[in-house]
């Protein structure tokens, strides 16, 4: 016998809070809603970059029922990942990598889908009634049901704000059949703050609540395959995985505590790791030091590109020896060539000389122009 419709909401939200999860809110997830239109603008403006999985799964994303027909309610859960500094501090690190807050612990990926599925299955043991769970590895838009649920409000960089919990939060969504009663929306408390928007080192936003991802430097470090454009090569820092500074410079994080979840605790290896024993990574050494965590999904290539950016902007010459002019013989041209950007940075006379020698046995168009590109 299914348990009263009345208990089951009160009953999920105890359930919830025994797995973890900071909050948990409920919504329709079977009415109109206009999250879809500004997707759909979003790719169509092609500001989605070389995400080709936003534009081929756009129709799915539309809207939930787009995904599951049956659905008619959203249970929407939140988890704190709220770091104990402020992450703006490791910007001045410069000898260091900086790695973004979600990425120095476990794979929430994985964290949050094994309490999602527990939370479904007691679920639907409770209420007889079919569901279907999602992390944000599926088509299904997040952000915006997080919102309609009362979670907190997409903020003006687009990402989720709580007047309790700041901007540190993990999303996860369970859909379900059943016929819930949901929660009250949140208000936008934006008020006329600026701040994610006047921090943002590549100018990511063209506006106030828009987000062009070919400029944002999380895009640009994790998805963005090629050469770093070079006008964002000296705005990114010392960031190799990410960038919280649109997060972190929220007011509203004056309400965020540490995470309570220890598997989303830094790593003591990923906190700012040294980007002199980064660059000495091979791809064995790679996959043994980021076991565990969502940097292994970006591969050694790119986060040795995203070093070696990092060390042409740490005016630390010493490191061109040891860190840098191994990788003029690195396998793969990305590589090659953001080492080539660096020792432009560091050392030009060294810069020169190798240019002389090599550039002319040098294959790769692309790094060609590296060594054609006037030093800044």
């Amino acid at each position: 016998m299914t348990a009263p419709a009345e208990t089951l909401e009160t009953r999920l939200k105890e359930m919830a809070a025994r797995l973890g999860f900071a909050d948990c809110r409920i919504c329709r997830a079977d009415e109109p809603w206009q999250a879809g239109e500004r997707l759909e603008a979003f790719v169509v403006n092609g500001r989605h970059g070389e995400m080709a999985w936003m534009e081929t799964t756009l129709a799915r994303r539309k809207a939930p029922t787009a995904m599951w027909p049956e659905a008619k309610s959203a249970v929407m859960l939140a988890m704190n990942y709220g770091p104990e500094t402020d992450p703006l501090l490791n910007l001045e690190q410069t000898r260091h990598g900086n790695i973004s807050v979600y990425a120095r612990g476990a794979d929430y990926h994985d964290l949050i889908k094994k309490k999602l599925k527990q939370l479904a299955r007691d679920f639907a043991e409770v209420s007889g009634s079919e569901v279907k769970v999602f992390v944000d590895t599926a088509p299904l838009m997040e952000k915006p049901l997080a919102e309609k649920a009362g979670l907190g409000w997409q903020g003006k960089h687009t990402n989720l704000v709580s007047r309790e919990h700041g901007s540190w939060l993990f999303l996860g969504a369970v859909l379900t059949a059943a016929d819930l009663t949901p929660d009250e929306a949140e208000a936008d408390h934006c008020g006329s703050c600026r701040a994610c928007l006047d921090i943002c080192p590549t100018n990511a936003f063209p506006s106030a609540y828009e987000l062009d991802a070919r400029r944002c430097i999380s895009y640009l470090t994790i998805e963005h395959h090629g050469p770093i454009p070079a006008e964002f090569r000296a705005p990114m820092g010392n960031r190799i995985y990410g960038c919280d500074d649109c997060l972190a410079i929220c007011p509203w994080n004056k309400f965020a505590e540490a995470s309570a979840e220890q598997k989303l605790w830094a790593r003591a290896e990923l906190k700012l790791p040294e980007l002199e024993e980064l660059a000495a990574l091979d791809d064995a050494t790679f996959r043994e030091v980021f076991a565990g965590s969502p940097v292994k999904r970006t591969g050694r290539n790119r986060i040795m590109r995203n070093v070696l950016i990092a060390i042409g902007n740490s005016a630390a010459p010493d490191l061109v020896e040891g860190s840098v002019l191994p990788h003029l013989d690195d396998e793969d041209p990305v590589v090659r060539g953001a080492a080539v950007w660096a020792l432009s940075r560091l050392d030009l006379a060294r810069f020169e000389a190798e240019k002389d020698r090599r550039s002319a046995s040098e294959t790769d168009e692309g790094v060609k122009a590296e060594w054609a590109l006037k030093p800044d």
